[in-house]
């Protein structure tokens, strides 16, 4: 007899912890322990689902039990006793040898990986405790117990994890994120911290799009996650992305600026790597108006300042373009900054600062007794001309009083 959701009565009593009336069904000779609902679980399934101990006692001392049985999810008990956080139930089903630890759902998802994700540290520590689990199983996505336990920063978990020495801390999921990007991409330090210690874990593994666990910690501003990646001799901080963008490119300097630092204080640290684009951190902070950053790159005896992006721009270029003035002041301090280099439509420094109005920073140019006024660009253009043209009185006042300007234009 079973009711419309082809239930059984034995279904029923185990499902509501019915331990008397479930021992009066398993003395009739013609039980079933087994029979499934239409959803595909037997009565075992539910008493582990809804963690009545006394009931699934009762199941499994039967010999004709079935204890790995999955429903139409591909669900065990055991699995389902794990995700609701049985704990005496995983227990007792943990005592039997024909119950199958690694067995997943649908998803692929196994009871380790369950108890990993939920911080389920004791489920966690019973499962290791058995031989035949395998700790490096993926779910359909990749991710394996230390990778769901790093992502949720679960660190006694990641502790029993790592005492396995089987346990491999570089596995990746679909999207090639190690356990270690995982936990730096979510700022979980103490996870972050627990990983670095197995010598095994390499610090710069990349994820699918290039960026490594340092890219992801700078690019994110956890500062924490930064010191303690550093911290590791065989740490890479010059690794770019697809975008060819490294951790000091990464960094939002404006909003990170204590990151910057502990990067520029690196000994391995290069400053004048360029991305895709060609642009250093230098240029980038010159075009942000970033002082800060752009006072600290200087003071680096390796800075190379002229560096131009792909419009074959400096970082002066850049910023007297843009009006800049603080940031041309610091530029052209740097005694290796040449205020006379010219962009792909040869203009310079001078002769963006001429055409756009801003009097501060022509004056600042002209301060440099070495800049050229007479530097014509593609069109055979002066700085006096651009003055000229785009009404720039002050401009043209401030270049007038240098008797080496050009005074014929095109």
């Amino acid at each position: 007899m079973s009711s419309n959701c082809k239930r059984t009565p034995l279904s029923w009593a185990a499902g509501e912890g019915r331990d008397e009336v479930v021992m009066l069904l398993l003395g009739e000779k013609d039980v079933n322990p087994n029979i499934t609902d239409r959803d595909g679980r037997t009565p075992l399934s539910w008493a582990a689902r809804n963690g009545h101990d006394g009931v699934v006692k009762l199941l499994l001392g039967r010999e004709d039990v079935s204890p790995d049985m999955r429903d139409d999810d591909g669900r065990t008990p055991l699995l389902w006793a794990t995700m609701r956080r049985r704990d005496r139930v995983v227990e007792l089903l943990l005592e039997r040898d024909d119950v199958n630890p690694n067995m997943a759902d649908e998803s692929g998802l196994t009871p380790l990986m369950c108890a990993a994700a939920n911080g389920n540290d004791q489920v966690v520590k019973l499962l290791l405790e058995r031989q035949d689990v395998i700790p490096n199983m993926t779910d359909n996505i990749g991710r394996a117990p230390l990778w769901r336990a790093s992502e949720s920063g679960h660190e006694e978990v990641v502790k029993h994890l790592l005492r396995r020495q089987d346990v491999n801390p570089n596995i990746t999921d679909k999207h090639g994120q190690t356990p270690l990007l995982s936990a730096v991409e979510r700022g979980h330090h103490g996870v972050v911290q627990l990983l670095l210690e197995r010598e095994d874990a390499n610090p710069n593994m990349a994820d699918n799009s290039g960026k490594t666990p340092l890219s992801r910690a700078s690019e994110s501003g956890r500062e924490e996650v930064v010191k303690l990646l550093l911290r590791c001799q065989n740490v890479n901080p010059n690794i770019p992305d697809y975008a060819g963008q490294t951790p000091l490119l990464l960094v939002d300097a404006s909003r990170d600026p204590g990151i910057v630092q502990l990067l520029l204080e690196h000994e391995d640290v290069n400053p004048n790597i360029t991305d895709n684009s060609g642009r250093t951190l230098l240029w980038l902070s010159a075009h942000f108006a970033d002082d800060r950053t752009v006072e600290l790159l200087l003071e680096r005896e390796d800075i190379t300042p002229d560096i131009q992006s792909y419009h074959i721009q400096t970082p002066l270029t850049t910023a007297a373009r843009l009006g800049y003035g603080g940031v041309v002041k610091l530029l052209l301090r740097h005694k290796n900054v040449n205020p006379n280099i010219t962009d792909k439509v040869g203009r310079t420094p001078l002769s963006w600062a001429a055409s756009s109005g801003n009097d501060e920073v022509v004056q600042l140019l002209l301060g440099r007794k070495d800049v050229d006024l007479n530097i014509s660009d593609n069109d055979g253009r002066t700085p006096l001309w651009w003055a000229s043209c785009t009404r720039n009185e002050g401009a043209v006042r401030l270049l007038k009083a240098r008797q080496s300007a050009n005074l014929d234009p095109v």
